[in-house]
């Protein structure tokens, strides 16, 4: 429990003012921080507007403020200017009408520019706790840069607030560092959240399948019109995950569903073990109750929260960020929609950087892969004006409502198709048209076009548990597949290619590897069973049927890499394929094998369905009844 000093007010009377007294300290010129997100001091804000008439260029920096900004008028465009590192909703016309001011920094630089003078605060408006029997305030939910700008302010105002929490970690301040203290019991400002947009779920499942147990995960800021905050929706997804920490910059309400699920322990977390690092937290009543006092949090400022070492000394350290548009080359554009300015660069490049670096760390961006006009998101260049927040050499993981495509590494070739295999189905064809122009990718997939099709997931995906423990991840083949289809085609051993080709040629041309991998899954169908890596990626096995009309009997196959055979993964792949065909009304299977070939034959006869076979010229020919 924290000792508050009941008589607070009159120990330090001589630091008292009424807010329209402290504010009238305040003069022409002046460069006036704003308190952060739902800490903004709305007591001595409101005051400050009151006063504007008395005032001219006034420069307001802020960060993001979750306040009305009176001070955004309309009326007071002599009086205010704003310059802020985030842009938020009400402040957005502002800035695109030209009133304002946009500075695009990395998060965690901000506090640098206080701390060494390039942008020296005259004032600094703050909110905090009454003090304690020490003397020590909290800046309880806003922590962030509002430490940095209270330390490098001259004039430093604070608005003494008994309804804001006291939230442990590096968020304390000394009364005797503040010039002024105006109390004011009110209610602190609120942000509820709302249901996930339906997008944002489908991206969120994918995002889940991205996050071992044990990772500790970053939720980026910000939202993309039309589906909102994607970040919430990819919290509910992780409700069934074990062991997770948290390190991340700003927490809101979704966060106790993901506690109280019993997901988050932070047990495994390299640094701040059992913690939930944040710096500022937007929300209701409820989450503000549950973090007061609480020692499961540790709020610490931004150039510790953003700090790409620290964050990159994390192990399996996932970052979550959302794109606005990202072109064909893996630029991202986060700040900017239409060529103007809509949000910031916040903390993303930090977290980029820092999960990159981690040890099994997974840097991932989240985008939905249309506007709310229909336009595609991934485009072969981006539009005029946008902003390239994360560069094409940084890019990790880029996860639409249609999959994930993992670029870093990767030639522009590789990493074109990636990203078109996840674009919206309507835009694909315009895209590989558009990237053989770009001269992108090669002229002979000209040769692709009406193939470039990504199977749906939700009913191809299946999971398989080796006895080792180890998880085999089953989904359908996609077009991005082809070089690792080529790795384990050159990878297999003479006698495998031998059962499965029935050839011992080991050459396999550019035409015979696309045909692997670009199927329409509708007569073709191909899954393969990876192994998911931190870099993506690998495929240790490969089934396949192909759908004869005529008889409306498929032709079965797979292969399965030379170190990963006699574990049931043929058995296991054969049953994933026979619920597939069925599915699509398919009456049964064929299948051409050799007479050497007896872990083949041994799948199929023991199959539990009707089985006819013949043999002929060393090979068995089989049709499988389901």
């Amino acid at each position: 429990m924290v000792d508050y000093d009941l008589h607070w007010k009159e120990t330090y009377k001589d630091m008292l003012k009424t807010p329209k007294r402290a504010l009238s300290l305040l003069k022409s010129g002046y460069r006036v921080f704003l308190g952060s997100g739902c800490g903004e001091p709305t007591v001595l804000v409101e005051a400050m507007s009151k006063i504007a008439g008395n005032l001219a260029d006034i420069e307001i920096i802020e960060l993001l403020t979750k306040g009305n900004a009176p001070y955004a008028d309309k009326k007071f465009a002599s009086c205010f200017k704003i310059n802020s590192f985030f842009i938020g909703h009400n402040v957005r016309e502002v800035i695109r009408d030209g009133r304002g001011d946009y500075t695009p920094v990395l998060m965690s630089d901000i506090p640098r520019l206080f701390d060494s003078g390039q942008l020296p605060l005259d004032v600094a408006l703050i909110q905090v706790t009454p003090p304690d029997s020490r003397g020590k305030m909290s800046l309880g939910v806003s922590v962030d840069i509002v430490k940095s700008a209270a330390r490098n302010a001259s004039l430093v105002i604070a608005q003494v607030n008994p309804q804001m929490p006291w939230t442990r970690g590096d968020s304390l301040i000394d009364v005797y560092d503040l010039d002024i203290l105006v109390p004011a019991d009110v209610p602190l400002l609120e942000r509820e959240s709302k249901l996930p947009h339906q997008i944002s779920i489908k991206i969120a499942e994918y995002v889940a399948g991205l996050v071992p147990n044990e990772s500790t995960v970053e939720f980026g800021l910000g939202r993309i019109p039309g589906v909102g905050r994607i970040p919430q929706a990819v919290i509910l997804a992780l409700k069934g995950k074990h062991d997770l920490g948290i390190h991340t910059e700003l927490i809101t309400d979704d966060i106790l569903q993901l506690i109280e699920s019993g997901a988050v322990s932070g047990n495994r977390k390299s640094t701040n073990r059992g913690k939930v690092v944040t710096s500022f937290c937007m929300g209701t009543k409820k989450l503000y109750d549950f973090v007061d006092d609480n020692p499961l949090f540790s709020f610490r400022p931004t150039e510790y929260v953003n700090d790409s070492n620290v964050i990159g000394n994390q192990k399996r350290m996932v970052s979550i960020n959302m794109a606005m548009e990202i072109d064909l080359t893996g630029q991202v554009c986060s700040d900017s929609e239409d060529g103007s300015f809509y949000s910031g660069v916040g903390g993303q490049v930090d977290f980029n950087r820092g999960a990159a670096r981690s040890e099994g760390g997974r840097a991932i961006i989240t985008i939905p892969s249309t506007t709310r006009d229909g336009h595609s998101r991934i485009n072969v260049h981006l539009t005029p004006g946008a902003g390239v927040v994360v560069s094409r050499a940084t890019v990790h993981y880029v996860v639409t409502e249609y999959g994930v495509a993992y670029l870093h590494g990767k030639s522009v070739q590789d990493r074109t198709l990636a990203l078109i295999s996840i674009a919206h189905p309507d835009h694909r064809e315009q895209l590989l048209k558009d990237a053989i122009e770009a001269k992108y990718i090669r002229k002979d997939f000209v040769e692709v076009e009406g193939k470039f099709v990504v199977a749906p997931q939700n009913m191809m995906n299946a999971t398989y548990l080796l006895k080792s423990g180890t998880e085999i991840y089953f989904r359908p083949i996609h077009p991005t597949d082809e070089p690792l289809m080529r790795d384990l085609l050159y990878d297999l051993s003479k006698e495998t290619l031998y059962y499965r080709f029935m050839s011992h040629n080991q050459h396999f041309g550019q035409r015979e590897i696309q045909n692997f991998v670009y199927v329409d899954h509708r007569k073709d169908v191909a899954i393969v069973g990876t192994l998911p890596e931190a870099h993506g990626d690998d495929i240790v096995a490969v089934g396949r049927y192909y759908l004869d009309e005529r008889t409306n009997r498929a032709e079965v196959a797979f292969v399965i890499r030379d170190e990963w055979q006699n574990m049931g993964l043929g058995t296991f792949m054969f049953k994933h394929l026979i619920t597939l065909a069925k599915a699509s009304g398919i009456s049964g299977f064929t299948a051409e094998v050799l007479r050497d070939n007896r872990r083949m034959q041994a799948i199929f006869n023991h199959s539990g369905y009707k089985v006819q076979s013949s043999v002929e010229e060393g090979v068995y020919s089989f049709r499988i009844d389901f």
